[in-house]
């Protein structure tokens, strides 16, 4: 494999592996006895997506800065002024996947129950997420510019938004879709 092909080929493996390695690792819960339960199916879901948030939260931010760190490149100078805005960013960047997961649990929660209040609330934090996100990365865009030049900048947007495209894709397709238990 050549250098250009090894960190994405890490990337997809991480991404398709780890999350299936996480919900193995859970121990299932014990059935109470005489009480209604929802689906397999819904249970499984929900257990599912729980390691999605909990995936949020955690591992993939030092494996995204393990793999930021091999395809940036960069010298020990640049290192030098490249890492300190990184965890600047990763920890914004961590607080707004906080109420990205707050979201996400509120919709686990009220998705089989769903009316048209709930369904556009919750559209609107996707999408002031989504922009908040967007701001986010500009400015560090900016920022990493600043530091170390527009093609190095250009080159961290580029493999950031490549993983959270990646990341999010995960997400999205664990969520059960709006108005499926309903």
């Amino acid at each position: 494999m050549n250098q250009k092909t090894a960190p994405w080929a890490m990337i997809l493996a991480l991404l398709t592996f780890v999350p299936a390695a996480r919900s193995q690792d859970q121990t299932p819960p014990k059935p109470a006895a005489k009480q209604a339960r929802p689906s397999p199916g819904a249970d499984t879901q929900k257990k599912n997506i729980e390691a999605y948030v909990d995936l949020l939260r955690s591992d993939v931010r030092q494996q995204k800065a393990e793999i930021m760190g091999s395809v940036m490149r960069l010298s020990a100078a640049d290192s030098a002024k490249f890492w300190p805005v990184y965890s600047e960013y990763d920890t914004e960047l961590a607080k707004l996947n906080d109420d990205r997961a707050a979201a996400i649990e509120e919709y686990v929660r009220t998705y089989t129950q769903m009316t048209d209040e709930k369904a556009d609330e919750l559209i609107h934090k996707a999408i002031a997420y989504d922009a908040r996100r967007a701001e986010l990365l500009a400015k560090y865009y900016d920022r990493v510019k600043q530091e170390l030049g527009a093609i190095t900048a250009a080159r961290f947007i580029q493999v950031e938004h490549q993983l959270l495209s990646i990341i999010d894709l995960r997400l999205a397709s664990s969520l059960p879709t709006v108005g499926e238990g309903s």
